[in-house]
């Protein structure tokens, strides 16, 4: 058959769509079946899910080989046992424009319901966004579906679909796309209730016989109807009296949140650096970072005299400013600009930090806290955070 074309002929693109059992061979057979025509390959997307293949392809065709392309790749759907459709218009553009300021939407959701893709794609829609793609980056223990956008404005964005993530019971992250999305970055994380499940003050003031008292204080503290160093000295006086001990006694009852571990490791793995900023107290807190290999630490100082806890906090204290002032440092330290950073957290303490990160994440937070946070998480698994940097579940077992 006759596959020259002239070097003034008019142009076609093709689009070429096969659907079917997936199978070993079906792009090679695909291929072989256009090879013998003068077509230029523009775009491929493939996508395989629960065994079933969906292979586009767009070339570039000279119109007089359009029957005989479709003749051929009918005979090749027959052979391999799959649907193939085309399409062929006349198109003087046969490159195909790069697309600039992409946005990557993540929805993560243990129930994720076709209400909550409907209202993501028309709040997209909304603020004249085009998805350009869309696929799963995790299956479990929830799971991830990640937009590519074209078009849309990141700061009106964003917002937008925090009310969509709120209204539909989802979380959603968005970040802008180009290779610094995956910069190295420096991850700084609030402690208690975050990186572990339990509020260290409270064991304390368990093993002091006053964990109500303290109960009750800081669940103030953290709606923000009270100053942070206010209440954390108020707790803190509660516990006069209290053996130094105590401090090593809590650290055996201490437990990870649920794929902290994986975040950390994950995180470490790809070079970025991470920090631990806390209302806590550094006794405790410390053979955490040891233990985790975390490069940074900051938190909060008890006094102790004759073996006891005096009531009494020494050194600065470690409150919203001072997480925010870190934060700060450590990016500093590193040579990481703030729009690198991501901070997470669940408390008022953690708002300044949140606020000047380039990607603020609310976990398992307070009301007040998501509102303010860029995106947030509600499941309870801390490796969720990978999920909204782009980071697929795939990747993650690999590494």
């Amino acid at each position: 058959m006759e596959t020259n074309t002239g070097a003034n002929e008019e142009q076609f693109t093709g689009l070429i769509l096969v659907s079917g059992i997936d199978s070993p061979g079906i792009t090679e057979a695909l291929f072989q079946t256009l090879s013998p025509f003068a077509v230029t390959i523009l775009d491929i997307e493939q996508v395989v899910i629960r065994g079933r293949l969906i292979l586009t392809v767009l070339i570039s065709l000279s119109p007089a080989h359009t029957k005989a392309i479709d003749e051929d790749l009918e005979d090749c759907a027959s052979k391999i046992g799959v649907d193939i459709a085309t399409s062929f218009e006349s198109s003087n553009q046969l490159a195909i424009a790069a697309k600039k300021s992409l946005l990557h939407v993540v929805v993560l959701s243990q129930n994720l319901k076709p209400a909550a893709i409907n209202a993501v794609a028309s709040v997209i829609a909304e603020n004249h966004g085009n998805i350009e793609r869309i696929h799963r980056t995790a299956s479990y223990p929830l799971t991830a579906i990640e937009f590519t956008v074209s078009g849309a404005d990141l700061h009106l964005l964003r917002p937008a679909l925090a009310l969509t993530g709120n209204e539909q019971g989802v979380d959603i992250a968005v970040s802008p796309g180009g290779l610094m999305r995956f910069a190295k970055k420096l991850i700084v994380m609030d402690v208690d209730s975050t990186l572990i499940q339990q509020e260290v003050i409270e064991l304390l003031g368990a093993k002091a016989g006053v964990l109500k008292e303290i109960a009750e204080i800081t669940e103030s503290a953290m709606r923000g109807d009270l100053d942070f160093e206010a209440s954390l000295r108020a707790r803190v006086a509660l516990l006069k009296g209290l053996p130094e001990s105590a401090l090593k006694d809590v650290q055996s009852e201490i437990s990870l949140t649920p794929g902290a571990r994986t975040l950390v490791r994950t995180l470490s793995k790809l070079g970025h650096h991470i920090a631990l900023v806390s209302g806590g107290f550094e006794p405790v807190i410390a053979p955490l970072v040891a233990e985790l290999g975390i490069d940074h630490m900051r938190a909060n100082n008890v006094e102790i005299k004759d073996g006891k806890l005096t009531g009494e906090l020494i050194g600065p204290i470690i409150d919203r400013a001072g997480k925010a002032l870190a934060l700060k440092e450590f990016a500093t330290a590193h040579n990481i600009d703030l729009e690198q950073t991501i901070a997470i957290g669940d408390g008022a303490n953690d708002l300044d930090m949140i606020a000047i990160a380039g990607m603020g994440i609310a976990f398992n937070a307070k009301p007040a806290v998501k509102a303010a946070a860029d995106s947030s998480v509600s499941a309870p698994y801390l490796d969720s955070v990978l999920y909204l940097m782009g980071i697929s579940r795939e990747e993650v077992e690999e590494l």
